[in-house]
């Protein structure tokens, strides 16, 4: 699409959709930025669009203007059910995720990882991994820098290591990346796709236009990964835990006795790294680990350059990220674990018994799995946000006894000092997304970072 004199409406004041706008304006297009929020609330955000002459129209859905444009580009946070969107594609216009527009610009190959867990991990090391390889590598998506705003920065030989969650891939056309990956499905984000089928689905878009000369990475010990290879019309490369492909017939894949990672994958047939050199913990990042190296071999990078990367790469910020140490008591950040799922791989990477800390926005997950992780584990929980009474009538419910409702995070931090011991650790992994009491993960973590660094006897 030519986008000079087009009129295009970006729903959704946020990092993407502020980066959308800019580009769409410096390739000639009249641009709307809108947003629910009233101006008060997006001040900062709202100079910058005016400054460079984008319009914005802000406190309420655009339903009476959305008939006036050409396209609609429409921001993660932006659900793709509300009667605006519906009236656009009623009219025929087309709807947009920005990954999408980002990807209509972008002159080089893209890598694009999604799943319920462990996208950003192994978005971070992938994105190493090929820094190393090619440097004018960009790291985008989901993890936090929108795509559409790097693609000035691109030429043929770069590369795009992109983090796609499932609200991104909604609104795709003809996204199609060179290597995609689907690490684990587990319910999420069920307040907004309803079903588990839905969800699955969504994620599954990641390589519906992939071909013939594009590979896609699975997890096949995740029984709803491991089904994808049947619709997928690109080729397929496995990671999992075995001591044998032959066992699980299968010719080639990237493999764990639990000891070491294995790769058979054309010129490779050999040992690829022990576990015990990783320096990121748990056996969801041994995972996440194996996924790297598979898209980066399928990517021509060199075994060396993977190796290196492997054994210098550290835990990203937010995700089992070790904060201090107080009375031998260490603090860990696990802030990203948005879901149950998350947060029970933090629960099982700990070598320490742990006071924890969750709770937050209600996504309608169920908390049962959650609390039964604890048995063995979990001495003490502090109960935070929203989901408070949910969290606590499953704690009931398994008879965990050892829990107080928190106020506030630093409220929760005390607590979980209070009750620990030498020798524990006090875990942020709330199992649930931050949006009642924070605006983001990230400030979650940075507060609790900055709580525990105050802690004292």
């Amino acid at each position: 699409m030519n986008f000079n004199g087009k009129k295009v409406l970006v729903a959704g004041i946020a990092k993407s959709g502020i980066s959308a706008a800019m580009l769409l304006k410096k390739l000639g297009a009249f641009v709307i930025v809108s947003d629910s929020k009233t101006e008060d609330k997006v001040i900062d955000d709202v100079k910058t669009l005016k400054k460079n002459d984008i319009e914005v129209y802000l406190g309420k859905n655009p339903d009476n203007i959305i008939t006036k444009q050409d396209l609609l580009i429409l921001s993660p946070g932006i659900p793709c059910d509300l009667p605006f969107v519906i009236e656009a594609e009623k009219n025929n216009i087309p709807v947009w995720s920005e990954i999408e527009l980002g990807y209509r610009l972008c002159p080089c190959p893209v890598i694009a990882i999604t799943g319920t867990n462990g996208k950003t991990t192994t978005t971070s090391l992938v994105g190493e991994i090929f820094k190393n390889y090619e440097k004018n590598t960009v790291i985008a998506g989901n993890i936090g820098i929108p795509f559409t705003e790097n693609v000035f920065l691109l030429d043929k030989t770069s590369f795009v290591v992109l983090e796609t969650s499932s609200f991104q891939l909604e609104k795709i056309v003809k996204f199609k990346p060179s290597i995609s990956a689907v690490l684990n499905i587990t319910p999420d984000h069920l307040n907004r796709h309803k079903t588990l089928e839905n969800y699955i689905f969504t994620k599954m878009r990641v390589f519906e236009n992939q071909d013939k000369d594009d590979y896609l990475i699975l997890n096949y010990n995740d029984v709803a990964c491991r089904k994808m290879k049947d619709m997928a019309k690109c080729n397929v490369l496995y990671f999992l835990k075995t001591n044998s492909l032959e066992k699980e017939g299968l010719s080639e894949g990237i493999y764990s006795d639990e000891i070491s990672i294995f790769v058979k994958f054309k010129e490779y047939d050999r040992k690829v790294i022990d576990i015990s050199e990783l320096k990121i913990l748990g056996w969801h990042n041994v995972e996440n680990a194996m996924a790297a190296i598979g898209i980066s071999l399928a990517g021509g990078v060199p075994m060396d350059i993977i190796i290196n990367t492997l054994k210098n790469f550290k835990a990203v910020e937010h995700r089992i990220e070790y904060v201090t140490t107080i009375d031998d008591v260490e603090f860990y950040n696990d802030s990203k674990g948005t879901n149950p799922d998350a947060a029970i791989k933090a629960i099982k990477a700990m070598k320490r018994p742990i006071c924890l800390i969750g709770g937050g926005y209600d996504k309608k997950s169920d908390f049962d799995e959650w609390v039964k992780a604890f048995d063995g584990k979990v001495k003490y929980l502090a109960v935070i946000g929203e989901v408070s009474e949910k969290i606590i009538d499953t704690c009931e419910k398994y008879n965990f006894k050892n829990y107080e409702r928190a106020e506030s995070l630093e409220t929760a931090v005390k607590l979980c000092f209070k009750n620990s011991e030498k020798g524990d650790c006090v875990l942020l992994s709330p199992a649930c997304a931050s949006w009642d009491m924070f605006e983001n993960y990230e400030q979650r973590g940075n507060l609790f970072k900055k709580f525990s660094i105050n802690q004292g006897r």
